[in-house]
Order: structure tokens, then sequence, then C-alpha cells
């Protein structure tokens, strides 16, 4: 059982310095080995609007960002009128009473109003209240004022002493007046000793490319994803990796393609539009047998959709991008540790399998923070490249003829690099023979088309062995049987927590990561044991539940589905459940609260 679990929110408008505060407060806590989730709700603008930072710390892994909130800093109006309503007994309320007034709270939350006026006299502009504010959270929650001072003395040491002074002095003040006027939490943030990574799942997949051994990187800005480009142009020279911002997508992917064609890790990463610009492209990967990985960040769609918010909605797109039937590998992290890991494990399999990879992720997984264990930051992975001709020098080919698309059982063929002394071939978007020669060149050979069409596809019949089937967490015997995809994986178990220890519903949960090959037998296995399977999905459609069925014939008992652009919080599932059990609907679709 947890000593603490401490949710805390910081809202306004864009451009009032929520990040700080936000940044600052995630630092003390990993420093105290504590483990921090972290969602930022934002909107599309560079100023106005609502944003909605929310950072749940504890002694124990925090799965999601969860239902409640202990602290609540408002540093607008607006904030405070959307927000202070869902505030419970216990929570406390943090603002500067000069501008900000409260309406009526519910019994035992506490409104702690400060004066910036009166605290911070001589000083201009409104992101004082935030120092303040910041100052009387950690007041509350017993950490020592030493802490903030050095952080502040860092953060500020490239505008001088006197500036350092001011934000100091300031927070001083807070940090006084908070212990004078306000009650205190019952707690003292503990410090665990525990050494925590904290990061975001763009930099998670990042760094798994650079774990992988990538060495080209491209990618069009495109919003969730673009924190992969950003990391990666940040440390793309000292790692030896070439990173390139290309015009549009459909540049992007052919330049990964062509990096890849030469024998070297490509990677590149954009959102659902833009991965639909790369659809052809990744076809003709696969028609060529070249290794590419692509990352689809999915927001909520379509066309431009809603660009800063989440949704599982691409799942039928990536499954179906680029016509015909072509081997591809298709996963869905289901965490930000995992996002790290899935990246070489996906090189090493399309480098042997010689096709196109797609990494399926979305904004709640990329663009949320999680501590990390750096034990999990493993760097030193295996590094499989298959059979490659001219990785480690060369022979001769077998009586001078080098067939780059030869029929084997595998369906891998002999990969040789562009260069390699002994081994002209020809490399071609359309149907060829095993040396590359279009089949239409004379006339189109229908048994040469069926022969190589099959070898293609016979590589994914080795793929499946090689990955980890789902397993399912939880009581054998459970009532209920939640089953997710990709990033759910957390909300779900902490729902699957909440069922048993408050409702007393006892469920288990089974989270798919390998979309393409589907382990359907498997999944299967285990759903066919289960009492009430209730699918739960980030989409309009079941896009999931409808892929499970095509491959499996399994159908659903219920559904829960989310698709206003927020992602799942515990007590959505939980009342899904409960609903569903009642019999009051087999589709429950939850209205979203930003807290309960």
């Amino acid at each position: 059982m947890a000593k603490v679990d401490l949710a805390i929110a910081i809202g306004g408008a864009a451009g009032q310095g929520i990040a700080t505060p936000g940044d600052i407060l995630a630092r003390i806590f990993v420093r105290r080995g504590l483990h921090l989730n972290a969602y930022n709700a934002y909107q599309s603008i560079i100023r106005g609007g609502h944003i909605f930072l929310t950072l749940r710390t504890s002694d124990a892994p925090v799965l999601s960002f969860g239902d409640k909130l202990d602290i609540l800093i408002p540093l607008n109006q607006d904030t405070m009128n959307r927000h202070l309503r869902l505030m419970k007994s216990g929570s406390l309320v943090l603002y500067n009473g000069d501008k900000i007034k409260p309406g009526e709270v519910a019994a035992g939350v506490q409104l702690c109003p400060f004066s910036v006026k009166e605290l911070a006299p001589n000083i201009r502009g409104d992101l004082v209240q935030n120092t303040i504010a910041l100052a009387a959270v950690l007041r509350l929650i017993g950490v020592e004022f030493k802490i903030l001072e050095d952080i502040l003395t860092l953060q500020f040491k490239r505008k001088g002493e006197t500036v350092i002074a001011e934000n100091v002095g300031v927070a001083r003040a807070g940090y006084d007046y908070a212990g004078a006027h306000f009650k205190p939490f019952a707690f003292s943030l503990p410090d665990t000793g525990k050494k925590l990574a904290f990061f975001e799942g763009n930099q998670a997949l990042a760094m798994g490319g650079a774990a992988a051994g990538v060495r080209f990187y491209c990618a069009y800005p495109m919003s969730p994803a673009s924190g992969v480009l950003h990391w990666m142009a940040r440390h793309g020279r000292q790692l030896g990796i070439m990173v390139r911002q290309v015009e549009d997508e459909m540049g992007v992917i052919n330049m990964a393609i062509g990096a890849a064609h030469a024998g070297c890790r490509a990677m590149c990463a954009t959102s659902g539009g833009g991965f639909a610009l790369m659809s052809e492209a990744l076809g003709s990967a696969a028609m060529m047998e070249i290794p590419v990985v692509c990352i689809n960040v999915q927001r909520a769609g379509p066309a431009t959709g809603v660009p800063t918010k989440t949704e599982q909605g691409d799942l039928w797109q990536v499954m179906g991008a680029g016509q015909g039937d072509y081997p591809r590998i298709i996963v869905a992290p289901t965490n930000i540790a995992d996002c790290f890991k899935t990246v070489p494990q996906l090189f090493n399999l399309v480098d042997k399998f010689q096709c196109p990879g797609i990494i399926i992720s979305d904004l709640l997984l990329s663009e949320g923070r999680s501590s990390v264990d750096p034990a999990e930051l493993n760097f030193d992975v295996p590094i499989d490249r298959g059979e490659v001709i001219g990785l480690n020098g060369s022979v001769p080919p077998a009586n001078g003829v080098y067939n780059r698309y030869q029929l084997t059982d595998s369906g891998i063929s002999p990969r040789a690099l562009p260069g390699t002394a002994g081994y002209t071939h020809v490399v071609a978007t359309d149907e060829h023979d095993e040396e590359g020669v279009l089949i239409s060149d004379e006339f189109t050979n229908p048994h040469k088309r069926q022969a190589m069409h099959e070898k293609r596809m016979r590589k994914m019949e080795a793929i499946l062995p090689l990955l980890e089937p789902p397993r399912l967490f939880g009581p054998d015997n459970a009532q209920v049987t939640l089953l997710g995809w990709g990033s759910t994986e957390g909300v779900i178990r902490e729902a699957v927590q909440k069922l048993a220890n408050e409702e007393g519903i006892a469920a288990n949960h089974l989270q798919v990561k390998w979309m393409v090959p589907l382990h359907s037998e498997a999944i299967t296995a285990t759903v066919s044991k289960c009492k009430k399977l209730i699918i739960v999905e980030n989409n309009y459609s079941g896009q999931f539940a409808r892929y499970l069925r095509s491959e499996t014939s399994i159908v659903a008992d219920g559904h829960i589905r989310k698709y206003d652009g927020e992602p799942f919080m515990p007590h959505h599932i939980v009342d899904g459940v409960k609903a569903i059990l009642a019999g009051t609907t087999n589709k429950y679709v939850p209205v979203h609260e930003i807290m309960v």
C-alpha cells in the first residue's frame, strides 16, 4: 500500500508559465525517489485557451494520472470556474486572491488565497504568482525550502545574482505565508532513496532508436510526434546520427527508405495525417524488401482533427497502409519504458525479415511523462541485422549470379548492400522475378507473380513465434476480463484494482501489444476461459474489437469507448464495467470531466 498518493494540477492559459512550476515539482519528486505520472491537456494555440497540467506522485508505481486532485493551482479565473466544483474533501486550492475569486466549495476543501501585492510588492509580472504558489505547495507537503532555493538558483543563474535573489525572496515569502496561514497535509513528502529517470514517450522512442543503432532519422514536424525529432536534433551529432527535417512526409518516408536500402538503420515519425502520405512508399519498401521503421503517433482525427488531443483511431489506417497484401510488423507499446524497449526489438525483426515496421503510439503515451527505473534503460541491446552481405565482408556469389529476390522456404532472400563487389542487382517497386527484373517486361507472368508474392508473405509465418504473447494480469477466475491495446495498459490496471478494492468486482486484464502479426491462438485460448469480456478503446468504432473479431471470431460482451480527445481515467472504466454488468448498456461512453 502506497504511503503517499498525491495529485497536483496547475491550470491556466497558454503563456501563463504552467510548464515551469510543473517541471520543478517533477524534478523534486523524482529526486526523492518518488514515482510520477504527468499529463498535460493543452490547446493548439500559443496564447490563451485552457491548459491543465496534472502531476501525480507516489512511493509506489503510478499507472495513470488518476481520478482525484489533492491540490489545485488555478492561475486564472477560468481555471477556478472550471475545476473548483470538482474538488473533494481533504483537498486544497492555492490562488492569487488579488485577481481570482472562488465560488461555492464542497465541505472539507481548503481555500488558500494569497496576495501577490503583499508578498511581492516590488516585482512586476503575472508569473510571480507561480513562484509563490509553488513555494506554498512545498511548504504544505513538508519539503524543506533549501531544495527550492537550490533549483531557483540554478534556473536563474544566467540572469545574475539580482534575479536569483528576487525569485528566492518571493519563494521564501510564499513558503512562510503558507506555513503561517494554511493547514498542511498530514504527511511529509518522503525520500525513498530510489534513483529514477523521468521523460516523455517521444524521448523514449528516440532513445530506443539510438540504442537500436539508428544512423539516419528524418521527419516533418507534426504534433504529437515532433518530440522524437527534437530529441534527435539535440543529440544526433553526438551520437553519430544524421538527422534531417524534410519538406513533407512523402519526402520523409522515401528518404528513410533510401537510407535503409543503403544499409543503415533508418527511422521516421509522424502523426496520422502525415502517415497517410507515406502509405504508397511503405508498400514500395515491402516490394523492394527494405527494412525501415515508421512511427505513427496518433491524435484525434480525421484530417487535421484535434492536433493536441489523443485517440486510438489509426489502427485500421496502419493495417491498411498501401495497396495490396504485403508483410509488415505493427506494434503498439504499452507504456513509456516499453517505448524504449520496443524500438530495438522491432529493428532486429525488420532487418531479419526485410520488411517495414510500424510503431503505433498516441499523444497520451508520446507526450505523457513518467518515471522509469534506469535499470530498464539498457542501451547495450543485442543488434541482429539478419543475413546482410557486405556488412562484415563478403564472398563472391555462387556461379557469379546473385538473385536478390531468390525464392526460399523462409521467404527471406539474401540481401546485399549496394556497392558490394560482385553483387549487382535491380531494385524495383514493380513485381519482379528472383533477379529483380520486372515480370511485365515481356509479358505479365502469373506463375512468377504468384511465387514471388507467396515468398514475401511466408515471412509472416516465422515472425509470430519470436514475439511474446499477451499475458493475463489478475485472478484467473475473475468476473470480468478487460482487454485493451497500446497506451491504455496503465489506466486499465488501475481500474482493475479499483474494481476489486472499492466495488468488490473481481476483474483481470489482457493488454495486446503486437498487432500484426496477431497472437490469435493465444488470445483465443485466454479469452475462452473468461466469464465476461469487455474491450476498452480510445476510439469511436471499436477498431480493435472489429480486428479481433475478424481474426478470431471473438465477440466481446461489452465495450467501453472514449473519443472526445482526452484519455481514460480509472473511474471511466469502473463506471463502464458496472453499467455493463448491470445490463443497462453493452457500449459505455464516459462523459469526460477533468477530475472527479
